[in-house]
């Protein structure tokens, strides 16, 4: 089979079920955002080290994503059903992670930070930036057609724990974070001591 098929070449693409749409069409440019996000998941993944503990969490996101992105690919009103599991569990299994990595680290999360401190927390905030447009062209599909209630749960989720992985990558390799400024509910309950 060839991995060429010509029938994008007039700027359409295939959805789940047959129909076509542009290729700026919302949905595709939802899908695509995940993929890059997918991508540079796999990139983290490559840097990480086939030991490394996060690898089989990170894994099952990216499987999800893929799962996730076949869901999106079918419009509300297409005939053929998806197989493919949804995560419906995704933002629970985040929430899980978020919480165990910030019990393990040595100082709460209080300020937004200047993206970096070293190549892995880098790629998590590169990860996390990518979600959040993801999920705003997520949004913007659930104007014009349903999506499932766990994916938008999940993208969102998705977001805060790849922040936190930057911010425990940074405690473990002993690196000081670059601190912006406290997170606005913090800075309302200084001014109100």
């Amino acid at each position: 089979m060839k991995i060429y098929t010509k029938k994008g070449d007039k700027g359409t693409t295939g959805l789940f079920g047959g129909s076509r749409v542009p290729k700026d069409n919302v949905r595709i440019e939802c899908i695509g955002t995940l993929d890059e996000v997918n991508s540079t998941i796999g990139l983290m993944r490559v840097k990480l080290g086939t030991d490394h503990e996060w690898q089989s969490n990170l894994h099952k996101i990216q499987k999800d994503l893929m799962d996730m992105m076949s869901h999106l690919a079918r419009p509300s009103d297409a005939k053929k059903e998806n197989t493919n599991p949804m995560p419906v569990h995704g933002a629970e299994f985040c929430e899980t992670w978020i919480d165990d990595l910030e019990a393990a680290m040595t100082s709460p999360s209080d300020y937004f930070l200047l993206p970096g401190g070293n190549e892995i927390s880098a790629l998590c905030h590169m990860v996390r930036t990518q979600m959040r447009r993801g999920e705003r062209r997520l949004v913007s599909l659930i104007k014009t057609d349903s999506v499932d209630e766990a994916i938008p749960a999940y993208i969102n989720r998705l977001s805060d724990l790849f922040f936190t992985l930057a911010r425990a990558e940074m405690d473990k390799a002993g690196v000081a974070e670059e601190k912006w400024q406290l997170f606005l509910y913090k800075r309302f309950k200084t001014a109100d001591k």
